[in-house]
């Protein structure tokens, strides 16, 4: 299973990557790949690719700030949540999407 994302934050620093890792770790723990695209101070790092989100089960958006791009996930299952919220919560939504999805 697959599963892809974006975070961003106000400032576009700590909670952006932190949200970011938090999510992989708990995909991980769940045999599921996630890939997370970042928009923060230093702009957009690890864009997604289209073929990415094309084999997603579904998409987490994980902002407090507008995002850039969401168009690219029109017709996919999304999920969004806050960045502080997905940090104290991120292995309970793994769970969720696993089970929800498999």
């Amino acid at each position: 299973m697959k599963v892809v994302g974006i975070t961003s934050c106000p400032s576009g620093v700590a909670h952006t990557y932190m949200a970011a890792e938090a999510l992989k770790l708990a995909g991980q723990k769940l045999g599921i790949e996630v890939l997370i695209e970042t928009q923060g101070g230093a702009g957009v790092e690890n864009q997604l690719k289209q073929k990415d989100i094309d084999e997603a089960a579904c998409v987490i958006l994980v902002n407090d700030v507008a995002l850039e791009g969401i168009e690219r996930f029109k017709g996919k299952k999304v999920l969004k949540m806050g960045v502080s919220d997905l940090i104290k919560k991120s292995d309970a939504v793994m769970k969720k999407i696993q089970d929800t999805f498999q």
